[in-house]
């Protein structure tokens, strides 16, 4: 049983949820992690049977199928989800559950929320989120792509990179410009369907880590879409997908510290078993600072991560806060990793480890969703500088 230290965010029935996850992911996820790395994917009945158990909608509300809970039932998913041991599908879910969905629930109309949100949290529909592009990536006010009003409707035009869920997706939350000139206040929101005319998968692509989590390319050539389309308000989905990317932020930091705590905790063991000169390697005061160094700094990052969740949930819109965890678990969770594979040696630089796939996974913290200096760009004027 992992040790999770007390704290306001967490209740009995979060505490309950865990468990019951926990027995989910060790009993139908964990045992298909290897198969799933090595075909770089994983089964689209993965979301169905989330779906089924509840797992998509815990922050949502009941009437679209959700379970009406709050940031401590998200973490509690994202941390247990990453004892899969296939990072790549924590990361998919966690787009399809925290990162394409919120804007819905927050900006939908009752009928995007009916169309595009229940069947999401249901699992009967996969949701990418479509921000990045090869011209813009931490830089969101880069975006080029265009929708064009057209009659009742708009038409959209662009090209769109790094898309996890993107080969699989049914919709794509999508960020485009609509009134250039406009800069800031020119960034508009839509619902695309995938099987429109115009919307194509120009290729998956491979990566250095998270490989069992399908990443794409899309081009999107003259789509048209109804009005319907449109999320929220022409013009405001600038501070709208910055809002998004709030919780995206915070979400991948709980799940990338928790899966930080397990390497931690699987090396300790190994440290205990594993000898050389005749002694545990454990043992040497070498590696006893480093476990002592590597437990404080998880800690300190997953306290972190909890009382951003606490601000949040009590009404606060916590930007300065979530861009310190985000950039401090980025960096914590690499140190961690770091220290695992060399202490497991040639054993963890082998390609069929299990660390050697953490340490490559964990990589992506410290780049999506904002790079470490991006974060710091965030922190530093926040203090007035």
């Amino acid at each position: 049983m992992l040790p999770v230290a007390p704290h306001p965010l967490f209740t009995e029935e979060h505490e309950a949820l865990r468990r019951e996850i926990r027995s989910f992911v060790a009993a139908e996820l964990a045992p298909r992690a290897e198969e799933w790395e090595r075909e770089g994917d994983f089964p689209s009945s993965v979301f169905e049977r989330l779906g089924e158990l509840g797992y998509l909608g815990l922050r949502y509300p009941e009437a679209y199928g959700g379970q009406g809970g709050d940031w401590g039932h998200a973490i509690v998913l994202a941390e247990e989800l990453a004892a899969v041991g296939s990072a790549g599908v924590g990361m998919a879910v966690a787009v399809q559950a925290e990162m394409a969905t919120p804007p819905i629930a927050r900006y939908g109309t009752e009928e995007q929320k009916r169309l595009y949100l229940a069947p999401a949290i249901r699992g009967e529909k996969v949701a990418c989120l479509g921000i990045t592009e090869p011209g813009a990536g931490s830089d969101v006010a880069s975006i080029e792509s265009t929708a064009a009003r057209e009659g009742d409707g708009w038409v959209i035009n662009g090209r769109k990179m790094f898309i996890t869920n993107g080969r699989r997706a049914d919709f794509c939350v999508l960020v485009t410009r609509t009134d250039k000139p406009k800069g800031y206040e020119g960034f508009s929101l839509f619902l695309v369907d995938t099987d429109l005319p115009g919307f194509a998968v120009s290729r998956t692509l491979d990566k250095l880590g998270m490989r069992s989590s399908d990443t794409a390319e899309l081009v999107l050539d003259d789509v048209r879409v109804p009005g319907a389309a449109l999320l929220g308000e022409e013009g405001k989905g600038f501070p709208q997908i910055m809002w998004e990317l709030q919780g995206e932020r915070l979400v991948g930091a709980a799940g990338s510290v928790h899966g930080a705590w397990l390497a931690f905790e699987r090396t300790r063991e190994y440290a205990l078993q594993r000898e050389a000169f005749g002694r545990p390697i454990g043992t040497f005061q070498a590696l006893r600072h480093a476990f002592a160094e590597m437990a404080t700094e998880i800690e300190a990052a997953r306290q972190l991560c909890y009382d951003v969740a606490v601000l949040w949930e009590k009404g606060r819109y916590p930007v300065q806060e979530i861009s310190e965890l985000k950039l401090y678990a980025g960096l914590m969770v690499n140190r961690v990793m770091d220290r695992c594979l060399q202490i497991h040696g040639a054993y963890g630089y082998a390609a069929e480890s299990w660390i050697e796939r953490a340490w490559r996974d964990a990589r992506l913290l410290r780049i999506g969703a904002g790079t470490d200096e991006v974060m710091r760009e965030v922190i530093a004027k926040g203090m007035g500088l």
